[in-house]
């Protein structure tokens, strides 16, 4: 550790020190370095994947605005190398067994949503992308969140506390999802975008195209499920809705234009989804139509003239098997019954 002018020093065996710590040679440098050995008696393997390694640092970076991390694999005969990749091949030539991957992202969850809309195949509907953070010093919270919408019908959330991938949700995502809905619903009718009579969007046709990157950072997270990646906290829901209703609805007022262009994004997703239930319920109906809407048992009779048709009402396929075999097809229908047959006379209602 380098501070207050010097290098400190301290070694350790399965977490228990070595010596004490140590006061070595000045250094007016400020930092740390930490070099970690993995013991096999502790950990199934000691064989590290550089790409697991290099997506997670990747991962902090952006999650941490300005932060440079530099991922080195010294270790020879461990790299692949795409034969295609001159640039990787010329740095393999240089250092052999060698690979670099340096992160540094200014703009932090910006450049992330960045990255992700780049590998989709779709355009996007708001050119700049909405970010804001806030910290609340009382309660020890501090939210960031970055989004923007394309015309892809797929939502991408991904949400984090204290850098950790909640990949499960948790009660950042539930305020934020329930701000976002309840904003675009109001700012929508007040606009005159939606009419009275509409129906409001659903959160599903809110959030279709849409990626955001929602970090929340808290003194005491607490994390449930079964791999603890949900986030528990009840104080974030209220922390993250209100801040997400009021900085996004200050950024639709300066923005009405881009605005308008989301809140139509979703008016043709709620349209779109309207319109293939009446097509699912056009199909049932007519299903049922086509069938009579009776039992599948029902042997039916040729002739659609109520007036010379009739139906026997039979106890069980035996009977029903008889019947069928003695009656007349034409005018005749027979629809066997499972069970003794109700006496309706003795019968109460």
């Amino acid at each position: 550790v380098r501070r207050q002018g010097h290098v400190w020093r301290q070694s350790y065996t399965v977490g228990v020190p070595d010596a004490p710590l140590s006061k070595d040679e000045p250094n007016d440098e400020t930092g740390t370095t930490t070099t970690f050995w993995p013991s096999p008696d502790i950990f199934e393997t000691v064989e590290f994947d550089y790409e697991t390694l290099r997506a997670r640092f990747q991962q902090m970076a952006f999650l941490n605005k300005g932060l440079r991390i530099t991922l080195t694999d010294e270790r020879v005969g461990h790299v692949e190398i795409d034969p295609d990749d001159t640039a990787a091949n010329e740095a393999d030539a240089a250092t052999p067994g060698q690979r670099t991957d340096t992160f540094l992202y200014e703009r932090g969850l910006v450049d992330y949503v960045e990255y992700l809309n780049r590998s989709k195949k779709s355009d996007v509907v708001n050119d700049e992308i909405i970010s804001f953070e806030t910290e609340d010093t009382e309660r020890k919270i501090a939210l960031e969140v970055a989004m923007q919408w394309t015309t892809s019908y797929t939502e991408s959330v991904h949400t984090y506390a204290n850098t950790i991938n909640t990949h499960e949700g948790g009660t950042h995502e539930e305020g934020f999802r329930s701000a976002l809905t309840t904003l675009v619903n109001k700012y929508a009718r007040e606009k005159g975008i939606i009419k009275e009579k509409d129906e409001n969007l659903s959160g599903d046709d809110v959030r279709e195209g849409l990626t955001a990157v929602i970090s929340v950072k808290l003194s005491e997270p607490q994390f449930e499920g079964q791999t603890k990646t949900k986030l528990g906290n009840t104080e974030v829901k209220s922390f993250v809705q209100k801040v997400t209703s009021d900085q996004l609805g200050d950024w639709f007022e300066r923005n009405p234009t881009q605005a308008r262009d989301i809140i139509r994004k979703a008016i043709q997703a709620a349209t779109a989804r309207l319109a293939a239930r009446k097509a699912r319920e056009a199909t049932r109906r007519k299903g049922l139509l086509e069938s009579g809407g009776m039992p599948g048992k029902l042997k039916d009779c040729s002739s659609k003239d109520p007036s010379v048709s009739e139906i026997f009402i039979v106890e069980g396929d035996s009977a029903g098997g008889s019947a069928v075999q003695g009656r007349n097809p034409e005018t005749q229908a027979i629809l066997p019954l499972r069970g003794k047959i109700l006496n309706v006379e003795k019968a109460r209602l």
